[in-house]
């Protein structure tokens, strides 16, 4: 069976998170989505869930943190290009989300900018040049910006 990634989000608003991830390229799988839960898929190997609050708390006793205020993590989507990139983070703000909440990042072999989603989770989206990464260096040791 192919590895595969399900993340998991909860949202205040399952028809308007479905609309915003639609709008940024994600499809539904109706097969997982009902009243509780919508399925949106990336890739073959790449599934998010959007979970209403009430159903998201089935899972768990722990506080649904205010992603507007806080941060627990930062999801990544790797593009085809930089325009590519650019092209996300315009569709995620035509839909409600919010451009950039994460600094910009061009350093010649990899372009990325974030966006957030209508309940404030961030998605940095990149593009890597690999072939154009200066040698002996790790991408983590570029500056931001």
């Amino acid at each position: 069976m192919t590895k595969m990634l399900f993340v998991n989000l909860p949202v205040t608003d399952l028809a308007r998170s479905q609309a915003f991830y639609e709008a940024v390229g994600f499809t539904n799988n109706p097969q997982f989505s009902d009243d509780n839960a919508v399925s949106m898929v990336w890739s073959d190997a790449i599934y998010v869930m959007l979970l209403k609050h009430d159903f998201w708390k089935t899972f768990t006793s722990k506080t649904i943190p205010n992603a507007h205020e806080s941060a627990q993590v930062m999801l990544a989507l790797s593009q085809d290009s930089q325009d590519a990139v650019e092209d996300i983070v315009r569709k995620a703000v035509a839909a409600g989300g919010k451009a950039d909440p994460t600094p910009k990042q061009d350093l010649g072999f990899m372009y990325g900018r974030s966006f957030e989603d209508p309940d404030g989770h961030i998605w940095e989206n990149a593009f890597m040049d690999m072939s154009a990464m200066p040698e002996g260096e790790h991408p983590s040791e570029q500056p931001a910006g």
